[in-house]
């Protein structure tokens, strides 16, 4: 039993503090060698052709943030796109505002749904009825930089077999603790975790909120699972197992609202812990029957953060019992290794640093940030640890075939935070419009 103990002792120390130096590396791979050689170079007027582009926007109960984010898409800076907004049976006033700007917005056509039947189906609704080729998927809150289409696109016509494009999300929700820990968050964990797969050459997922799709490689996998609540897991995996590629793409920014309230944050990452179970359910026999070795590590890279959380509760478990009863030396459980309190701080300290420092160049002024997000490791591996624990044996008891459907998100306390994000690139005429309700 002690040495079993041991095993689990260090599992949870050195896996987190192994792959923190593996995504730090990564992303620093990533920039030196890719990304800071590629400024200026997918402006509209840089590209080769400029095929139509349809900007879909799934919205259930977006009332307060709707207006905000069509007035952000009529500005971006691409000639040839037209916008497709489904109402996927709010019940608040998302339809009534919609289909008042549509005589605001030509370009803009309405799909509405007299049923709440989930992000996928709309997608897919949406994806069917468009005839565009290429599709900007965003959710209902996210405000795009001008000159995203240009720089997703330019990876779609430089390389046929590119089925998708994610972009690089930015939290605009900064007014409490909690929003500004998220802000760290998404440069030092979700932005080295992407530029490191990147450069390995397959993403775990596309973000949901801004992310670029081929249509003839959606119809080829069936479109988007309406069965799966994590969506955007699901067709990151869908397509990567079927042969096509996935980029992740720095430059196509995505303001975004996140939750600032405990229970918002714990809802979001349960689902979160949810869909990628059910992803390692439903791809653990196709990846072993098509031979797509190389989204083996992605899996097992997964599976191990799973593994990780239910070690780490019962390390702590294990810990209060040793503290509170007079165990066995043998079930005597260390908390970590010694020493390795301060290792594991410096290295979370050294992974912001580096996320922040990659990131400024898109979001300025991030290191302002640090002393709010060196509490991430307390409050987020927490919320982790326990929404993986719950998640493993909720979606394995759960009947399969289910449709996902939508549940109104916590969008953080809109007094004081940004409502526009600056961005350097001037609006141009559209080419392009469209005026159609639905």
């Amino acid at each position: 039993m002690k040495n079993v103990a041991s095993v689990i002792s260090n599992f949870v120390f050195y896996y987190p503090l192994l792959m923190s130096y593996l995504w730090m590396m990564g992303g620093l791979l990533h920039y030196f060698l890719v990304e800071h050689k590629e400024r200026g170079k997918a402006r509209a007027d840089a590209l080769p052709d400029c095929p139509k582009v349809s900007v879909i926007v799934p919205c259930y109960n977006e009332a307060d943030n709707v207006r905000e984010v069509m007035a952000s898409l009529a500005r971006l800076r691409y000639p040839n796109y037209n916008i497709i907004a489904v109402n996927d049976g709010s019940s608040d006033a998302t339809g009534e505002i919609l289909n008042e700007l549509t005589d605001q917005y030509p370009q803009l056509l309405v799909i509405h749904q007299s049923h709440n039947e989930g992000k996928a189906i709309g997608l897919t609704t949406a994806a069917m009825l468009t005839d565009a080729e290429y599709l900007l998927c965003i959710d209902g809150d996210s405000l795009l930089d001008r000159e995203t289409i240009g720089w997703m696109l330019r990876h779609f016509l430089r390389d046929p077999d590119v089925a998708g494009v994610t972009g690089n999300p930015r939290i605009r929700t900064r007014t409490s603790l909690l929003g500004r820990m998220q802000v760290g968050e998404f440069s030092s964990i979700v932005g080295l975790i992407k530029r490191t797969q990147e450069m390995y050459g397959r993403l775990l997922t596309v973000s949901g909120v801004i992310c670029m799709f081929r249509k003839s490689a959606l119809r080829s996998v069936g479109y988007w699972s309406p069965d799966m609540l994590t969506e955007d897991i699901d067709i990151s995996w869908k397509l990567q197992v079927s042969g096509w590629r996935i980029h992740f793409e720095p430059h196509a920014l995505s303001w975004i609202l996140m939750p600032e309230t405990f229970k918002g944050l714990f809802r979001q990452r349960l689902r979160w812990a949810k869909g990628g179970i059910q992803v390692l359910q439903k791809y653990a026999v196709p990846i072993l029957r098509k031979r797509a070795t190389m989204m083996w590590p992605i899996f097992l890279e997964y599976a191990a953060s799973v593994l990780w959380a239910y070690c780490m509760l019962f390390t702590l478990v294990m810990t209060l019992a040793n503290a509170l009863f007079d165990l066995p030396p043998a079930w005597h459980f260390a908390n970590v290794p010694r020493g390795a309190g301060i290792a594991l701080f410096l290295t979370c300290c050294a992974q912001i640093v580096v996320g922040c420092l990659i990131d400024r160049h898109y979001d300025t002024r991030l290191l302002r940030y640090f002393l709010n997000t060196i509490w991430y490791p307390v409050a987020f591996w927490t919320i982790g640890m326990v929404a993986s624990v719950i998640a493993l044996p909720s979606v394995l008891l759960h009947q399969r075939g289910s449709r996902a459907r939508w549940v109104s998100p916590d969008r953080g306390i809109r007094e004081g935070a940004p409502s526009q994000p600056t961005s350097p690139a001037p609006a141009s005429p559209h080419a392009t419009q469209l005026e159609e309700h639905t």
